[in-house]
């Protein structure tokens, strides 16, 4: 089995092995993968993270060893908390990260992606793991886009699963997957900054999820990342002057 990593800032995964193809996640600086099927110009991976499946090009793949891999699933490594961030090589080339990208084996301002070495001068979340809210609203007003995880792009969840990344915690890709992490909280009311609200459609499948930030506030994705009323019914939008989800349940990660 072969395994890889982004050395890239982002990596589009899509649902097919195409360019047309929906695309379903991102791939971050420093994350990884396992390779589960292959074509002359696609591989389709697995990653590390949350084990979400998707197809990415064969052109964005930077291979790494099992060995590798192994360490990077096991170490928690520090992450990039400054909205945009540069990682220089050790030849003086340049890429570009985004909040939430990996440092794999981060220490004095230098980490390593197989032999090579990078140095990072910006922020991480060493010392800040308990700002959720805080790095949340780092994404505010970032453009709602289906399967992004980035501030130039994001959808619900993965504005979810980022921001609980910073802070040490790993989630699932989907809503309806994380809906089922944690505990219930009962009632709107007795919410805490941080929970996560998962809201539903007419058939009841979990499609929704939002970060509260105190009672009777919730931050999530929707058109762009915004700050709405939560209540016992759901999302009330001021600016709409109505309701726009439908709460389902409500669940306190830790």
């Amino acid at each position: 089995m072969s395994y890889g990593i982004s050395n890239l800032s982002i990596v589009p995964g899509r649902s097919e092995a195409n360019d047309q193809a929906e695309m379903v996640t991102q791939l971050l600086f420093g994350e990884v993968y396992q390779i589960i099927e292959e074509t002359e110009k696609w591989i389709k991976i697995k990653t590390a993270l949350d084990g979400y499946e998707c197809w990415i090009c064969r052109k964005q793949f930077f291979e790494i060893s099992a060995e590798e891999y192994e360490n990077h699933k096991l170490n928690d490594f520090p992450k990039s908390t400054d909205v945009i961030g540069d990682v220089r090589s050790s030849e003086s080339t340049y890429s570009k990260i985004t909040i939430g990208a990996t440092l794999p084996y981060f220490s004095n301002g230098k980490l390593k992606i197989r032999k090579e070495k990078y140095t990072f001068s910006g922020n991480t979340n060493e010392a800040n793991t308990g700002k959720i809210i805080d790095y949340a609203l780092t994404f505010i007003n970032a453009p709602y886009l289906w399967g992004g995880r980035t501030v130039f792009g994001i959808d619900c969840s993965g504005f979810s699963q980022i921001v609980y990344s910073l802070c040490g915690y790993r989630i699932p890709r989907d809503a309806y997957q994380q809906a089922e992490e944690g505990v219930n909280v009962e009632f709107a009311e007795l919410t805490e900054p941080g929970d996560l609200a998962f809201f539903d459609n007419e058939e009841g499948k979990i499609t929704h999820v939002g970060i509260v930030t105190e009672p009777g506030n919730v931050i999530h994705a929707s058109g762009k990342v915004r700050i709405d009323n939560l209540d016992q019914q759901g999302i009330f939008n001021k600016e709409l002057g109505k309701y726009t989800h439908k709460l389902r349940v409500i669940k306190r990660i830790f």
